[in-house]
């Protein structure tokens, strides 16, 4: 499959795909690679676009910012274009307000960094994760260029997220990830894996001892997966983390199409 058609975050960016374009290759910058991909098709399905832009001289502003100054034509074209891509994504969006709490878990936002935690007696679980570059569709999905509105797979974000279990001045540090796709199997079929293991006195410093997931014993590894699904962190509660991570991540994405979009009016 064409991966390119896996980039538009809305239907209507992909009526002017006429030609297959090279393969993409996805990394962590796969969220730009879509933004930039979607941008460049909405050029191509608007004919005026096509002209060249061969001054930069501003006209009179008609895009409603309440000011008396001008704006450039690019300018112009950015503001309608966001007007129309705000609404999409705005009915797009499944979750409304992103919740204070997930499983007993209290939710800090901070930017594009989430904070959970958990007390339990003298034990505290902080699980930490960044919503940037984590956004990817969750399945293959087979599309036909000549439809009208192909199925496209959801866009998911699956963040690598630490755990970080405190015990009086003792910290046993996880770092974990998603498993890629068509990785998943094993016994237990685990939607995510480990990463590193560190355990420290105090707070944490470059000095720390710090062991790849890859290259501990093997059934030493599932004891560890066991220990944190017995703290409540499981295969069924790490898919609440992408769920949870998914919304927010769109939440932030449409904060930020609204603040160029201000930027861009001049407001």
């Amino acid at each position: 499959m064409n991966n390119i058609l896996k980039a538009a975050r809305t239907f209507n960016t992909l009526k002017a795909l006429l030609n297959p374009a090279k393969q993409i290759v996805f990394n962590t910058n796969v969220t730009q690679q879509h933004r930039q991909i979607a941008r460049n098709l909405w050029y191509m399905s608007n004919n005026s676009h096509h002209k060249k832009i061969t001054s930069n001289h501003s006209h009179t502003c008609s895009c409603g910012c309440g000011k008396s100054g001008v704006h450039t034509k690019a300018e112009k074209e950015l503001v309608e274009f966001l007007t129309e891509e705000i609404l999409a994504e705005r009915k797009a969006q499944k979750a409304k307000t992103i919740p204070t709490e997930l499983d007993g878990f209290k939710a800090k936002l901070n930017g594009a960094e989430v904070t959970l935690t958990k007390e339990s007696g003298d034990e505290s679980i902080q699980i930490t994760f960044n919503v940037n570059h984590t956004v990817d569709t969750d399945v293959e999905a087979d599309v036909d260029p000549s439809m009208d509105k192909p199925d496209l797979g959801e866009l998911k974000s699956k963040p690598s997220f630490k755990v970080e279990i405190v015990r009086g001045s003792t910290t046993l540090s996880l770092l974990c990830s998603f498993v890629s796709p068509g990785d998943e199997g094993g016994e237990y079929n685990d939607i995510f894996g480990i990463d590193e293991i560190s355990i420290y006195e105090g707070d944490w410093n470059e000095n720390v001892y710090a062991v790849s997931g890859e290259v501990v014993d093997s059934y030493l590894y599932d004891l560890i997966l066991n220990y944190l699904e017995e703290k409540g962190i499981s295969n069924e509660f790490v898919e609440k983390i992408s769920e949870y991570s998914t919304a927010f991540e769109h939440s932030a994405y449409i904060g930020l199409l609204e603040s160029l979009s201000k930027f861009a009016s001049g407001k």
